[in-house]
């Protein structure tokens, strides 16, 4: 199971929200590129890069920190935020992106993430952001009728071979993920050959095994932010957390 850690940009700074709520932002680095040298140098094997201006917005608003990110360091980059048309995808990419999270594009135009996965392949991701258990877009600000499940269930019939999974009660809490519906969703994808990132609530070590030790197959990695900028584990640290909840499983 890959660990991401997570980069949250707003305002130029690398921040974290609680919840998903705005007002509820903590700042971390003035720099984004500060946090992603820092992630890789205790061991990150990948980065998932969020532009929450773009999210809000619906247009991508840091590119250029992405640019500067990819030219800071060698590490494959997931970037979403704001992705909402083939222009957007294509200048994220161009920026630097190894894959693109799509979100509210997913919900408003499945045909648009159908042609954008015959395109591009598995570097198209959808987030499927749930609040009570509901899919939450436009930044999280907006419910929808549709449920997690249903929406990985849907689009991957159209192709798209990763999601990102986030109960958003949980996110930036540091309370622990939320097992509970884990295994609809990824049951949902396993069916299809797809896979899932979860994201949303890991506040230490115990979680991480935890999450690794009761994680279908279908879960491929974990994306952690708040743990980390917090300094409650090391990127190292959690990697060999999730390690030994794997062997846990194992045995």
């Amino acid at each position: 199971m890959l660990l991401l850690p997570a980069i949250d940009i707003r305002d130029g700074r690398a921040v974290r929200l609680v919840q998903g709520d705005y007002e509820r932002e903590t700042a971390f680095d003035a720099d984004p590129l500060e946090a992603a040298l820092r992630w890789s140098s205790q061991g990150a094997r990948a980065l998932h890069v969020v532009d929450l201006d773009g999210a809000r917005s619906g247009t991508p608003a840091n590119l250029e920190h992405l640019r500067r990110i990819r030219a800071g360091l060698d590490l494959p980059i997931q970037f979403g935020g704001g992705l909402r048309d083939p222009d957007s995808v294509a200048a994220a990419l161009e920026a630097g992106a190894d894959r693109i999270v799509l979100g509210t594009a997913a919900l408003a135009d499945p045909a648009l993430v159908e042609a954008l996965a015959a395109e591009h392949g598995a570097k198209i991701v959808v987030g499927a952001d749930a609040r009570a258990g509901r899919i939450a877009v436009e930044g999280w600000e907006r419910e929808a009728a549709l449920s997690a499940p249903e929406l990985i269930d849907s689009l991957a019939q159209r192709g798209v071979e990763r999601f990102v999974y986030t109960p958003v009660e949980v996110d930036g809490t540091l309370e622990g993920p939320r097992l509970e519906g884990l295994e609809q969703v990824a049951e949902a994808a396993a069916g299809h050959g797809a896979e899932v990132i979860y994201s949303g609530g890991i506040g230490g070590l115990e979680h991480l095994r935890a999450l690794a030790e009761r994680a279908p197959r279908a879960i491929s990695g974990v994306i952690v932010g708040r743990a980390l900028y917090e300094g409650r584990f090391t990127v190292d640290e959690g990697r060999a957390a999730l390690e030994a909840g794997h062997a846990t499983t194992d045995h």
